[in-house]
């Protein structure tokens, strides 16, 4: 009798365990399923890129190469030198001021040091190692990376002197264009122009603000003392080109035939927003916020380039949102974001507030100057935006009521990484260096002229006219790209499409950073 009792006992709590599993395994169905509902409404837990993954080595490729450019763009005493065709230059450079204004980079294929563009390429250059230095570390180009950073911000500090003083160019166009020389051997007069508080340049003061506050952030860890240095000038600049508003354009006239400026207000912006992640000091997010409405452009897309910022302070600023959960209800971050939304919803394909500006090889194409400037941009804040997304576990983006995925981002970066590296119509990759068919007549003083060549500033255009390529490969440099008709004609002489910039470059790295692996953005920037 007791041991039909033991049995019976026996099979009832079998029985129980059996309902107990059972109610276990509905209520981890019913979890899932709900979450993936959430995540199909875009706000429910997803898959989040890890720690760097898989490489891929197109992309890497294509990184390591960008970042050489740049050792082919130092003016100055070059220090380890790892091209074979290039010296010292420019080591008198600033001394007029007495100033050692010998450090930089030159602007493009010729030798002047504009000191506009060269910030924006600082700027992007540490917007690239901040969001993605550990995919750099990865395929051992992050401490290149760092080293081109500095040799730019050690310029920066030096063209820097006082606090209402900033030298924003080294060189003449008028004296450096007419001559085709190497700038180891170049001989014509090297003036200056500064702006200072009579003649003040609020666009290239600010970015140069930019530029050192977020390089700043680069250096936080590995040198504080350089960090605190780039920071105390950021504030400065920031201070003079807010407080002595001008721009330099009008102020300088000479400037507005290479890089005219369209206006200051997202300039103030941009370098605003970057002084907030570098101090975490309210002043300056409550300054993008009180100034949005005049500057920011609210619900109008636009193109990211060293003239027009709006679209990166956008992007950057959303990263806030994304990750602060205590600036969430920020009065103003919001319409950043927003705006940042319908920049993306202009990029992808079939989004129905696409933009027209595409060649038929899907290229997003806006002008016929130096085309892949707004190509690779757009690709860079993709990826960027895509992975703020991801991190944040939401995956879907709202297009005027369709939805597209978070991940469909990062493949339109890809498209035009991809187009950019040889998958177009022509066959042809845009970075030299890369794959077989590439540019060889590209628009670059130094590498069109043998580096034993002995030329004056005439002579030399014996070269620039040679029907041979090039002589020195300038590895990594990015040209301006094909037309919207997708065509392209690789000739010296063709400056819109064939000469690369130093700005382009520094994009360049920060999209092949962005898709050489994944892993998950930062949190904070600081």
């Amino acid at each position: 009798m007791g041991e039909e009792k033991s049995k019976s006992r026996g099979w009832c709590g079998w029985f129980i365990a059996l309902i107990v599993l059972a109610a276990v395994i509905l209520a981890v169905v019913y979890m899932v399923k709900s979450k993936m509902k959430k995540s199909d409404d875009g706000d429910g837990d997803g898959p989040v890129p890890g720690p760097p993954g898989a490489i891929d080595k197109k992309y890497a490729d294509a990184l390591k190469l960008s970042l050489q450019f740049f050792d082919i763009q130092k003016s100055g005493k070059l220090v380890d030198n790892k091209i074979s065709w290039r010296g010292d230059s420019g080591l008198k450079d600033g001394s007029e001021a007495n100033l050692d204004l010998s450090k930089g980079l030159y602007d493009a294929g010729d030798h002047i040091k504009f000191g506009f563009p060269m910030a924006f390429t600082a700027t992007v250059l540490s917007w690239s190692i901040l969001e993605y230095g550990d995919q750099m570390d990865v395929v051992n180009q992050l401490d290149p990376a760092k080293e081109s950073l500095r040799w730019t911000t050690d310029y920066f500090i030096k063209a820097h002197p006082s606090d209402n003083v900033l030298y924003i160019q080294v060189g003449d166009p008028k004296v450096d264009h007419p001559c085709w020389e190497r700038p180891e051997t170049m001989k014509g007069k090297r003036p200056l122009i500064k702006i200072d508080a009579d003649t003040p340049g609020t666009e290239v003061a600010a970015e140069t603000a930019a530029a050192m506050a977020s390089a700043s952030l680069v250096f936080k860890d590995s040198d504080p003392q350089y960090s605190a240095t780039l920071l105390k000038h950021a504030k400065q600049l920031f201070d003079f080109a807010d407080t002595k508003r001008g721009s330099y354009s009008v102020n300088i006239p000479e400037v507005q035939d290479y890089y005219n400026s369209t206006g200051y207000g997202d300039e103030l912006l941009w370098a605003a927003s970057w002084l907030y992640h570098a101090t975490e000091d309210r002043t300056y997010l409550d300054y993008v916020t009180k100034h949005g409405n005049e500057f920011a452009s609210f619900g109008n897309p636009t193109w990211f380039s060293w003239d027009n910022k709006l679209a990166g302070t956008q992007v950057l600023l959303s990263r806030l949102l994304f990750f602060k959960k205590d600036l969430s209800g920020s009065k103003g971050l919001g319409s950043y974001r927003d705006t940042a939304k319908a920049v993306m919803c202009g990029l992808l394909p079939k989004s129905p507030t696409a933009t027209t500006s595409r060649s038929n090889g899907g290229l997003v194409l806006v002008s016929e100057w130096n085309a892949l400037q707004q190509s690779v941009s757009a690709a860079f804040l993709a990826s960027l935006f895509s992975d703020y997304m991801l991190t944040s576990r939401l995956h879907k983006i709202s297009c005027n009521g369709k939805i597209f995925k978070a991940t469909e981002l990062r493949d339109f970066a890809k498209s035009q990484a991809d187009y950019i590296l040889g998958k177009n119509p022509m066959g042809m990759s845009f970075v030299v260096g890369y794959g077989d068919k590439y540019p060889k007549y590209i628009h670059h003083r130094g590498a069109s002229i043998p580096a034993d060549a002995t030329t004056g500033c005439l002579d030399g255009f014996e070269y620039f006219n040679s029907t041979k390529p090039n002589p020195n490969i300038a590895y990594g440099a990015l040209v301006g790209g094909p037309f919207l008709n997708e065509t392209f004609r690789d000739a010296r002489d063709n400056v819109r499409q064939n000469e690369p910039t130093t700005y382009n470059n520094a994009l360049l790295v920060g999209l092949m950073s962005s898709l050489v692996t994944t892993s998950s953005a930062l949190q904070s920037l600081k």
